[in-house]
């Protein structure tokens, strides 16, 4: 579907991916396409707190087939996705947490790896709605 991507439409915006998708995203379109990932933040130092609020996040998406696949081809195994819960190896690999400038490294990555534009999707710790907060500290020139 990347390669799909590349040449049929303007470039290609994968979601729950890491930093080594967007690598290997890249060289499968190559220069030229937008490639612009989804990254998952949680502002939030606590790694119980933060761990628990992405895993509630990830269950639907570590039980579907399809994304299941994609980990397995990005190397995980089925133990980081058993019984519908992620690892805690699997939850650092796709959602950034932290502090803004832990964040802010991992968001780098994919531009290291690649990213034309990184969308983040901030996931709000107080509760289910858009977390602001992460919003503006992670602002370009906050």
């Amino acid at each position: 579907m990347t390669k799909l991507a590349g040449s049929a439409t303007a470039g290609s915006h994968p979601y729950l991916t890491t930093p080594e998708h967007t690598q290997r995203a890249r060289e499968i379109l190559g220069d030229g396409p937008l490639l612009a990932p989804e990254q998952m933040v949680i502002l939030e130092e606590n790694p119980d707190t933060a761990r628990a609020l992405a895993r509630e996040t990830l269950k639907m998406y570590v039980r579907a087939p399809n994304y299941q696949k994609s980990l397995l081809w990005l190397g995980f195994e089925d133990k980081d996705f058993e019984g519908g819960e992620a690892s805690d190896r699997l939850v650092d690999a796709l959602v950034a947490w932290g502090s803004a400038d832990k964040i802010r490294e991992h968001i780098e990555k994919h531009f290291q790896a690649g990213a034309d534009h990184v969308c983040i999707q901030p996931l709000n710790p107080r509760g289910p709605k858009p977390d602001m907060d992460a919003l503006e500290a992670l602002a370009p020139g906050a």
